[in-house]
C-alpha cells in the first residue's frame, strides 16, 4: 500500500473521487429570477441587477487536506461509475488525449491547422489537406545534471539540488501513475467547476472541510433547499443538473451562482472556485459569481495565428483599465466638453492602444490585472477568481478580441499571472473557502504575507497544484495568451519571501532550510508543462535573489524560466538619480547593467509600474520635477533642469537596453515620460492608531495614461516618444540584445564616457554635464567605414543637433582600448549616439529626423 498525501492507495487501483450518482433537484427552480449581465457593444454599459444577497460569513477553522483524483473517463451526465472504469492512467480514453481544435488556430512549421484542416501556400496559390494532429504531451524528465556542468560551483549544493530534482521527479510520477500525466492533470477545469454537457450542467467543488453543501443562485431564487449537493470521500461536492423540459440549460448564461456550504466556522456563500466570470453590482462591496455559457453566435472565434516567440523580446507593460486618456465629446449645445477618466475597456484598448504599441516597435504586450481582483487599487495582485478575467474593462470575449487583434499586429501577449498569493478576502475570494485556514494555504502565520496582506498557498497540497497548473493552462488555452510573466516568485521560493533580506550572492542564501522547495517544484513543474504543451509560449519570472538555476530549463535541473526580470537596474537607477551628476560612478553603472548569470537570459528595464505608482517617482519626475508641469512646450523656453532631464531620461533607457539583458521591458507611458505618479481612486483611511490617511475622493485623474502628451510635437514629451520608437526600430534592425557579441572597451571616470559593443553595433555614451569632446578616439572590433544610427541629441529627439548625421567615419589600425580597431567621433555633453558599421556601397539609415 502507497500512501500519497494522505490518501492511502493500492498499487494499481485508482479510486474515484466521483463514484456516487449525481443527485438533482431542479422542480423549485425559477427561471424568473433570471438577469442576464451582458450586452455585446459596449461591456461597460451592462445593466446589473438589483436583488437580494445570499447570506454570508466570515469564518476561521481548521485545515483539512486530502487528494482529489480525477479520472479522464468520467462522463459529465452519467449516474454511476464503476470501479472497473476507473484503473489509472492506461484507461484514460483516446478521445480525452485528442487536441481539441474547436475555436482553435495553431502554427506547425509554417502550416496554419484550423479545426480538421491544414492550409499552406504553395507559389502563392493555397492548397488545403487533411492533417492529423498528434495528442500533445509533456517530454518527460531529464537527469536533471546539467546544471553542475553549466555553473560547476553548484556541485557544493548537489544534495539540496538534487533533493529538488527528485522531488519534482516523484511528482511527474505521480501524476502520470495516478493522474493520467501531467497533460491530463492541468485540465483540471474540464473537472472541476460548472461543466456543460448534452443532458445537462455537472458542478463540481473540493470543498472538504464543509459539512453539507449545496447550489444557489438566481436559477433556483437562491433556495439552500433546492439543489443539495453530494461529497465524495475526497471531499469533492458534487451536482448534476439537468436541462429543462424544453432542452435549454438549467442555469440560464449570465445569472448569478454560489455555492453554500456548512463549514466549521459556520454558514457561508462562496463565489465557486473555478469560476469563469464574477462581476460587482452597484453599491455592493463583494462580487458575485456568474454562470458563464454564451451561445456559439456570441463566442468569440479567434481567426489569427499566434505569432512565433520573437528572438529578442521588446514589452510594453501595460494595464487595461488605466489605459485611457481624457476623451471630448460635443454636449447639447455642439461644446466641446472633456470626459471624467474612466476604467477603459478591452475593446478601446483592442482599436486605440495596440496600434500605438506596434507603432512604438514593441514585439510584445504584457498585460497586468487580467485575473479578477475585488480591490481595484491592488493593481490587480490581490487574485480573488482565478479563472476570471476582470469583469471591470468587459466580458471574456472582448478579452479574447483585444488578443487575437494584437496577434493580427504580430504582437505576442504576455499575462502578468499571480500565482504567489491570493486576496484574503472571504466572500469572493479562496480565503476561509470551505470554512478551514488550510484549505488552499498553509495554515497559520506561514499562510499570511504580513506585507501584502494576502494568504500563501501551500504548494505541497495535490490539489493546489491542480488547481495553479490548471490556472495556467485555462489562460493559455481558452484565450490564447503567448506565455506569462509571473509576479512574486521570489516570495514564493523563500520561506521568508525576501522580506528584509539583502541577497548578496552567496549559494548559502538560495539552497537551504529557508528555501521553499514546494514552491520551486510547482514552479518546475507549470514551467515544465507550459513549454512541453506551448512550446512557442515565454515565461517571465520576477525574482530579485538572483536565484542560480532559475532560466536553465528544467530537464537539465532549472527552474524552468525563459527569462528573469533583471529587478536590480531600476533600483539602482533610483539610488543614482538622488545623486549629484559628479557623484555618478561608470563603473557602478556598468556592473548593474551586467551582472547577471551567464546563460540565463534577462529582461531590462529602466523603470516599471513600481516606479510609477504614488509613493514613489518615475524617472521623468526624479530628472525634471515640478518643471515638468510649465516648460515642456517646444515654443517656449526650457530650463537646465528640463534640458537635463531629457537628455539623461533618454540615455538611460538606451543604455538599459544596449547592456542590460537579452529583452527590454517599458510601462505604457514611461517611453514619452508621463508626468506624475499612478494614484488609483480611493477614500480617506481611518488606522487603529486614530491617525487618517487622505485619500483622492476616489479619483481617477491620476488613474489614467495621457498619450495626448507623447503624440502633441509641440511639447517636448513627444520628442522622448519618439526617442523611444527609434531605440525599438533600431533593436528590430540589428537585433543586438539577442547577439552573443558584447564587449565594454571604455567605462572612464573622469571623461564620464562608457564605450561599448553589442552584435554589429558601437554605443558611446557621454554622462559628463559640461564637457564635450573632439577628435574622441574609440575602440571598435571591425574595420571600415561607420555611420551613425541613432542620435540622442538629434532635434526630433528633443535634442540640440550638435552631431552631422551624415559623416563617414573611417577605423584606424591598431590596437586601442583592447580593441583591434579605432575611429574618432565627436561625443557632446549628456548624448549617447550609436554607430554600425556601412558596406562599402550601402547607406545606412539614420533613426531621426531627415538630414
Amino acid at each position: 500500500m502507497v500512501v500519497v498525501h494522505g490518501v492511502s492507495l493500492t498499487p494499481g487501483v485508482l479510486v474515484s473521487s466521483f463514484p456516487l450518482p449525481f443527485s438533482s433537484s431542479s422542480n423549485a427552480r425559477s427561471l424568473n429570477s433570471t438577469v442576464s449581465f451582458f450586452l455585446k457593444k459596449r461591456p461597460l454599459s451592462r445593466k446589473i441587477f438589483a436583488g437580494n444577497q445570499s447570506a454570508k460569513f466570515d469564518s476561521k477553522s481548521q485545515a483539512v487536506s486530502k487528494k482529489l483524483l480525477v479520472p479522464d473517463n468520467v462522463d459529465d451526465g452519467a449516474s454511476l461509475v464503476t470501479d472497473d472504469a476507473l484503473q489509472g492512467p492506461s484507461n484514460v480514453t483516446e478521445e480525452s488525449q485528442k487536441l481539441n481544435l474547436e475555436s482553435q488556430t495553431m502554427e506547425e512549421d509554417g502550416i496554419v491547422i484550423t479545426e480538421d484542416q491544414a492550409s499552406v501556400s504553395v507559389n502563392s496559390s493555397k492548397v488545403v489537406k487533411e492533417k492529423e494532429v498528434k495528442p500533445r504531451t509533456v517530454p518527460p524528465p531529464g537527469n536533471g545534471q546539467i546544471i553542475y556542468e553549466i555553473d560547476p560551483m553548484l556541485r557544493s549544493y548537489k544534495d539540496h539540488l538534487d533533493y529538488r530534482y527528485k522531488q519534482y521527479k516523484r511528482l511527474r510520477e505521480e501524476i502520470d501513475k495516478y493522474e493520467g500525466g501531467l497533460e491530463a492533470f492541468s485540465r483540471g477545469y474540464e473537472k472541476l467547476g460548472f461543466l456543460r454537457s448534452d443532458a445537462g450542467i455537472t458542478y463540481r467543488e473540493w470543498a472538504p472541510g464543509a459539512k453539507s453543501a449545496s447550489l444557489i443562485g438566481d436559477f433556483n431564487n437562491w433556495n439552500p433547499n433546492a439543489d443539495i449537493m453530494t461529497r465524495n470521500e475526497f471531499g469533492v461536492w458534487e451536482i448534476f443538473l439537468p436541462n429543462n423540459t424544453d432542452g435549454s440549460p438549467a442555469i440560464p448564461h449570465g445569472s448569478r451562482v454560489k455555492i453554500r456550504m456548512d463549514t466549521p466556522s459556520g454558514i457561508k456563500d462562496s463565489i465557486p472556485a473555478w469560476i469563469k466570470f464574477s462581476v460587482q453590482a452597484p453599491g455592493e462591496i463583494p462580487f458575485n459569481g456568474i454562470y458563464y455559457d454564451p451561445p456559439e453566435e456570441e463566442k468569440y472565434v479567434f481567426k489569427h495565428p499566434q505569432p512565433k516567440r520573437p528572438k529578442s523580446l521588446r514589452i510594453y507593460e501595460s494595464h487595461v483599465g488605466m489605459s485611457s486618456t481624457d476623451t471630448f465629446h460635443c454636449d447639447d449645445d455642439s461644446e466641446l466638453v472633456m470626459q471624467e477618466p474612466m476604467i477603459n475597456t478591452y475593446a478601446n484598448f483592442r482599436d486605440d492602444v495596440l496600434p500605438r504599441i506596434k507603432k512604438l516597435g514593441y514585439n510584445a504586450v504584457q498585460i497586468m490585472a487580467i485575473q479578477e481582483h475585488s480591490y481595484y487599487a491592488s493593481f490587480g495582485y490581490h487574485v480573488t477568481n482565478f479563472f476570471a478575467p476582470s469583469s471591470r474593462c468587459g466580458t471574456p470575449e472582448d478579452l479574447k478580441s483585444l488578443i487575437d487583434r494584437a496577434h493580427e499586429l504580430g504582437l505576442i501577449v504576455l499575462m502578468d499571472i499571480v500565482h504567489s498569493h491570493a486576496s484574503k478576502n472571504t466572500l469572493d475570494g479562496l480565503n476561509m473557502f470551505d470554512g478551514t485556514d488550510a484549505h488552499y494555504f498553509h495554515s497559520g502565520p506561514r499562510g499570511y504575507h504580513w506585507m501584502w496582506d494576502s494568504r500563501l498557498f501551500n504548494y505541497g497540497s495535490w490539489e493546489v497544484l491542480r488547481y495553479l497548473l490548471s490556472n495556467a493552462r485555462w489562460w493559455l488555452e481558452e484565450y490564447k495568451f503567448d506565455g506569462f510573466r509571473f509576479d512574486g516568485v521570489t516570495s514564493m521560493m523563500y520561506t521568508h519571501h525576501g522580506l528584509s533580506v539583502g541577497f548578496t550572492g552567496n549559494y548559502t542564501e538560495y539552497f537551504g532550510l529557508e528555501t521553499d522547495v514546494d514552491a520551486v517544484t510547482y514552479l518546475m513543474l507549470v514551467n515544465d508543462m507550459i513549454h512541453g504543451l506551448y512550446p512557442e509560449a515565454v515565461t517571465v519570472g520576477e525574482d530579485v535573489s538572483g536565484m542560480p538555476t532559475f532560466c536553465i530549463p528544467v530537464q537539465d535541473g532549472g527552474v524552468g524560466f525563459d527569462y528573469r526580470l533583471h529587478m536590480a537596474i531600476a533600483d539602482k537607477w533610483i539610488e543614482i538619480l538622488k545623486k549629484r551628476d559628479e557623484d555618478w560612478k561608470m563603473g557602478d553603472i556598468i556592473y548593474t547593467l551586467t551582472n547577471r548569470r551567464w546563460s540565463e537570459k534577462c529582461i531590462a528595464y529602466a523603470e516599471s509600474h513600481d516606479q510609477a505608482l504614488v509613493g514613489d517617482k518615475t524617472i521623468a519626475f526624479w530628472l525634471m520635477d515640478k518643471d515638468m508641469y510649465d516648460f515642456m512646450a517646444v515654443d517656449r523656453p526650457s530650463t537646465p533642469l528640463v534640458d537635463r532631464g531629457i537628455a539623461l531620461h533618454k540615455m538611460i533607457r538606451l543604455i538599459t537596453m544596449g547592456l542590460g539583458g537579452e529583452g527590454y521591458l517599458n510601462f505604457m507611458g514611461n517611453e514619452f515620460g508621463h508626468p506624475e505618479w499612478i494614484d488609483f481612486p480611493r477614500g480617506e483611511q481611518r488606522l487603529s492608531d486614530g491617525s487618517v490617511i487622505p485619500g483622492n475622493n476616489f479619483s481617477y485623474d491620476k488613474c489614467r495614461r495621457r498619450f495626448d502628451l507623447g503624440d502633441a510635437d509641440y511639447l517636448r514629451y513627444h520628442g522622448l516618444q519618439e526617442f523611444d520608437r527609434a531605440m525599438q526600430h533600431l533593436e528590430e534592425k540589428y537585433g543586438f540584445m539577442t547577439s552573443e557579441h558584447q564587449f565594454i572597451s571604455r567605462k572612464d571616470e573622469g571623461d564620464r564616457v562608457i564605450v561599448f559593443e553589442r552584435g554589429d553595433l558601437v554605443f558611446v555614451f557621454n554622462f559628463h554635464w559640461t564637457s564635450s569632446y573632439f577628435d574622441y578616439r574609440i575602440g571598435c572590433s571591425k574595420p571600415g567605414k561607420y555611420k551613425i544610427v541613432l542620435d540622442s541629441d538629434d532635434p526630433l529627439f528633443g535634442g540640440f543637433g550638435r552631431l552631422d548625421r551624415t559623416a563617414e567615419y573611417f577605423t584606424f589600425e591598431g590596437s586601442f582600448d583592447g580593441r583591434p580597431s579605432s575611429f574618432m567621433v565627436y561625443t557632446p555633453c549628456r548624448t549617447a549616439v550609436v554607430y554600425a558599421l556601412a558596406d562599402r556601397d550601402d547607406d545606412l539609415e539614420t533613426l531621426g529626423s531627415k538630414p
